[in-house]
């Protein structure tokens, strides 16, 4: 290892030492660190998206530390260390990788796609307790986002055929899905009902985004921020005119917003 991810592992095992380590590392559990975990993958996301290198860079690190961190509370426990963790990425890349490490020949993306899915599911068919149980679906972490897990759920039954044929069968259940959405909330249904028609509509969306090759999770954080950027400025026109949002009043905010709406699609 370098110099700098000797140091990172003796920095992590220093604070994690009760005796002159820092209290909060010290209290950290597998349970109390995983929200953080997530949290800088999503950092890391957000500096890929707005093209900032050197926040990449810091969001990286911070990344890192997670895996060091969980690397130390395992060591402690005598489960494991950074070094079996590296080994165990190591030994997997290696063996999904036939065509570089071995006698294999894949030569486009798309191939080492199929080829890399193949071996996974291989994987997760060994490792299944009892083959008759076994799953399509079998490995897809239910703690993942409801949205990305979606993704993943889709895939993997697309994999073995059950899939829409195009993207325009897809945006057909939309409706249907709409209309049986209108359909409850006509007949005043409680809230169980509007929320299970409410999944189905959020399902079939992201369905559509696979179809269409985009990333769902992508595409609602681009019209969060649209929505943001075009709330601002209608709040700092208000403000022009010596007027809150609340002061303004639903009528006013939705004419403004069609004006702003109109400028930004014009600026963009």
């Amino acid at each position: 290892m370098t110099t700098n991810m000797n140091r990172l592992i003796e920095i992590m095992a220093r604070l994690r030492d009760p005796n002159g380590g820092c209290p909060w590392d010290v209290e950290q559990t597998f349970a109390t660190i995983a929200p953080h975990t997530i949290e800088e993958a999503y950092e890391v996301a957000d500096a890929i998206e707005r093209h900032d290198m050197a926040a990449l860079v810091d969001e990286l690190g911070d990344l890192l530390l997670q895996v060091v961190f969980h690397a130390q509370m395992a060591r402690e426990a005598g489960e494991f260390d950074f070094e079996a963790v590296a080994g165990a990425i190591c030994g997997k890349l290696v063996r999904r990788h036939p065509h570089v490490f071995g006698d294999a020949k894949i030569h486009t993306a798309d191939a080492q796609t199929r080829a890399w899915e193949a071996q996974k599911a291989d994987e997760r068919k060994s490792l299944a307790a009892d083959e008759e149980t076994h799953s399509a679906l079998d490995g897809v972490t239910v703690a993942l986002p409801a949205m990305t897990r979606a993704v993943k759920l889709q895939k993997r039954a697309a994999r073995v055929g059950f899939d829409w044929r195009q993207a325009a069968d897809v945006l057909h259940k939309f409706e249907e899905e709409s209309a049986e959405m209108a359909h409850e909330m006509s007949a005043g249904s409680g809230p169980e009902r509007l929320e299970d028609e409410l999944g189905d509509m959020l399902f079939t969306c992201v369905n559509l985004a696979r179809k269409l090759d985009l990333d769902p999770e992508t595409a609602l954080r681009r019209a969060n921020a649209k929505f943001e950027r075009r709330f601002r400025r209608l709040e700092t026109e208000l403000a022009a005119d010596g007027l809150t949002p609340e002061e303004a009043g639903l009528d006013a905010m939705e004419a403004l917003w069609r004006q702003v709406k109109h400028l930004a699609k014009a600026e963009e």
